[in-house]
């Protein structure tokens, strides 16, 4: 096979000592490929880094740099992204050089065995992104969490860790059927060529604020916990190169299709933008899984389909505020004590209360405060770190950050109270658990029923049916790229500061949301995180309207610091799906066992708005086309819920997997005491509010807007935590007595006994 191939080059000479025909042989002509591939790329990721760091120095920051920035892989993922580079630019190289001499198409690994695949999987570090990890050597593996989730799933121990691929629902639907986008260069789907996402965007999407409808039901809470919990569970990082592989081509001033490159066109009379020929968005793609797409050396799957990575743990454990890395995870403890604390801002505080600490990453992507206040001597603050990358995103998404970390350290602290004998690693495991359990809780309890409605719980989310090992729990492609993103139209223009009075902030009045965008010295320098939360918790949320779906900050001035082109998130979303390869609207829908509209007529009745019907198919022709981020949000609301039809299926079918397909789920027996599950469902976000801020009174459902059924009280009112149920007492008064007798050390006595010693019954 690969041999022959190498002898028609006349690259590889055999020698006397060569292995005979039909053995498999590991070519220098194969290393020789591989090393040219990892220099190219290796060369490509340096240029990007470097001209990412000049930028910044030059406080030049565009809305892409911005985007590209935040979506960078980091460690693990980061060599799990570059191993993947490495094995498609090293087919890349091996196909063209055979194409060179034979002058023909060949598939390059036709020309390899499964010896010379194996051994090219290992060189380019593709085989330890899927090589399964030695689970019995993790230890307390049936009491706390991985950090990656590796071996939540004993059998599959990949299942629901970061950095691997999403889950697929349906196959993907590439253009060259392996990995081009849907609609790459205008080629046809289903006998008609796409519409430009911007078009898209300019004719259904493109409103004045000035139109907007308010909930009458939600907080804006309610859009900002569902961005929190999205950045749980999701995380699809761009090729870390700025420019083509294959070419040198630079994606930041290119507008031509081609990898890692995935430009927006700009259509011809945009409203906002220039419209020259050759005028378009920056974007990048998705990077691709190790053998996946045009690398075709796959571990299993749908053959040679490009997938893309989740750099996040599937499970609901709030990575966001612990990172799905180790290294990560460690960097953001607090090591200098045995408390089992959290990392905290040194420089600074929010009124004698903690901030998050700042990266040291010296490509700072967050706002100047001089370029909005115009004030030359202000002073300057870094972007803030966290769990998860895009914690400086808004200062709203900052501040239920900050909330979370405040209240690990302070179920630490309290833990440590009353179990004098843990130490650090037990104090941080033990209130990870705690914190995990109540996303859990608030997740299905408090939020869900609100977006997916009555009947998806009912059907899809009801009573805990108990841990399934054959359940995957992976994040699906449809849900991180489409379903999940429905929120963006719940997005006030406005992000809300109020006073104590829940009123306008005379001092810190409430800011437009393009202006919120990575500006942690808001938070800094402008009354902290209360102001902020009590504008979540006292102004409702955006309401999803057919005739205003997204507001102008997201869809004209995304990520707008400076006089640059800005981003659209609306364009952003379809041109996802289309990069991720996402069946369209009716596949979805006859996935969920709903209708399939055929016409206009047919849409209109799905849509219940036959105008919106009409406007969809001038763009698409048929509904089979739609982008189904766009058809999903199209629909009107389920009942009891935020979402239509189609994503209330999709949202709470990933639920439904990610509750049951894991292991160390709260509800699980075994995972937490029954008085200990007791004391979780009691626990509320209201509580954690009173609890971390100087805010004195919430609603107690703080997903609710204030009204009469759901009132402001005080802090006092609302039930706290009990944590009696995580105290050790394993051993007796009678020990005690004998542990006094032996001169065991007083911390190891009183946390073993101290319910005994405080109850003044030791003897």
């Amino acid at each position: 096979m690969l041999l022959s191939v190498l002898l028609a080059l006349g690259i590889c000479l055999m020698s006397s000592h060569a292995k005979p025909t039909g053995v498999s042989l590991v070519s220098p002509f194969l290393q020789t490929c591989f090393e040219e591939a990892k220099k190219i790329v290796d060369d490509a990721y340096k240029y990007s880094r470097e001209e990412s760091l000049r930028r910044v120095r030059r406080e030049s920051v565009s809305p892409h740099d911005v985007l590209r920035l935040m979506k960078q892989p980091r460690a693990g993922t980061r060599s799990a992204v570059r191993s993947a580079d490495y094995m498609i630019q090293t087919l890349r190289l091996l196909q063209s050089k055979v194409h060179h001499v034979h002058k023909r198409s060949l598939n390059a690994t036709d020309l390899l065995s499964a010896e010379d695949l194996k051994k090219l999987s290992e060189i380019t570090g593709c085989a330890a992104r899927v090589r399964d990890p030695q689970c019995l050597t993790i230890p307390n593996l049936n009491t706390y969490r991985t950090i990656t989730s590796l071996c939540n799933n004993l059998k599959k121990p990949r299942l629901g860790a970061s950095n691997t691929p999403f889950a697929r629902w349906l196959p993907a639907e590439y253009q060259d059927g392996i990995s081009k986008p849907k609609g790459f260069n205008k080629t046809k789907v289903n006998n008609f060529v796409l519409p430009l996402v911007r078009q898209v965007s300019n004719n259904i999407l493109n409103t004045s604020d000035a139109g907007v409808v308010s909930d009458r039901d939600y907080s804006h809470i309610v859009t900002l916990f569902g961005q929190w919990n999205d950045h749980d569970l999701t995380f699809t990082p761009f090729s870390p190169s700025l420019r083509s592989f294959s070419n040198g081509i630079n994606c930041d001033v290119s507008c031509e299709n081609v990898e890692p490159c995935i430009p927006i066109p700009i259509p011809p009379g945009d409203p906002r933008l220039p419209s020259r020929p050759d005028s378009c968005i920056p974007a990048f793609r998705s990077a691709p899984a190790c053998g996946t797409g045009y690398s075709a050396y796959n571990f299993g799957g749908e053959p040679n389909r490009r997938e893309q990575i989740n750099a996040l743990t599937a499970f609901l454990d709030l990575s966001q505020v612990y990172g799905s890395e180790d290294s990560l995870a460690l960097k953001l403890r607090d090591l200098t004590n045995d408390g089992g604390l959290m990392r905290v801002n040194d420089q600074f505080t929010d009124n004698g209360r903690a901030l998050l600490p700042f990266t040291d990453v010296k490509a700072n992507m967050c706002a100047t405060r001089k370029n909005v206040t115009n004030d030359t001597n202000a002073r300057e603050v870094p972007c803030f770190i966290a769990g998860d990358i895009r914690v400086d995103e808004n200062i709203a998404l900052t501040s239920l950050h900050t909330l979370f970390v405040r209240e690990h350290n302070r179920l630490a602290r309290n833990l440590k109270r009353i179990n004098r004998q843990w130490d650090s690693e037990k104090l941080y495991q033990e209130t990870r658990k705690i914190m995990g359990a109540y996303t859990q809780v608030f997740v299905f309890r408090d939020y869900l029923p609100h977006i997916v409605g009555n009947d998806a719980m009912q059907r899809l989310l009801g009573r805990y049916p108990g841990y399934n090992p054959n359940v995957d729990p992976s994040i699906s492609n449809v849900f991180a790229t489409a379903a999940y993103r429905f929120a963006h139209l719940a997005i006030q223009p406005v992000l809300s500061r109020l006073n104590v009075n829940y009123r306008e902030h005379a001092q810190f009045p409430s800011v437009p949301l393009f202006t919120a965008f990575f500006a942690p010295w808001r938070i800094v320098f402008e009354g902290g995180i209360d102001p902020l939360l009590r504008g979540l918790i006292g102004r409702p949320a955006k309401l999803n309207t057919q005739d205003h779906m997204m507001v102008n900050a997201l869809r004209e001035k995304l990520f707008q610091f400076v006089m640059h082109i800005a981003l659209d998130l609306g364009s952003l979303n379809m041109e996802r799906g289309r990069d991720h390869g996402l069946p369209g609207y009716n596949a979805w829908r006859k996935f969920c066992g709903l209708s399939e509209p055929k016409n206009q007529t047919q849409l209109a009745q799905v849509l219940n708005n036959a105008e919106l019907a009409r406007r969809l198919l001038e763009l698409y022709r048929t509904p089979d086309n739609i982008d189904v981020w766009l058809g999903g949000v199209a629909e009107p609301f389920v009942q009891g819920g935020r979402v239509g039809p189609l994503f209330a299926c999709l949202i709470a079918t990933q639920f439904q997997r990610i509750r049951q397909g894991d292991r160390l789920w709260h509800e699980k027996p075994g995972v937490f005491t029954p008085a200990q599950r007791r004391a979780l469902a009691s626990a509320s976000l209201s509580r954690i509010i009173c609890d971390n801020t100087g805010i004195n009174s919430v609603t107690r459902d703080v997903f609710r807007v204030i009204a009469n059924n759901n009132r402001l009280v005080p802090c006092s009112s609302i039930q706290p935590l009990n944590l009696a149920a995580w105290r050790e007492t394993s051993c007796s008064g009678w020990l005690c007595y004998k542990n006094f007798s032996r001169q065991v050390s007083f911390q190891v006595l009183t946390g073993c006994c101290g319910e005994i010693l405080g109850s003044n019954h030791i003897f």
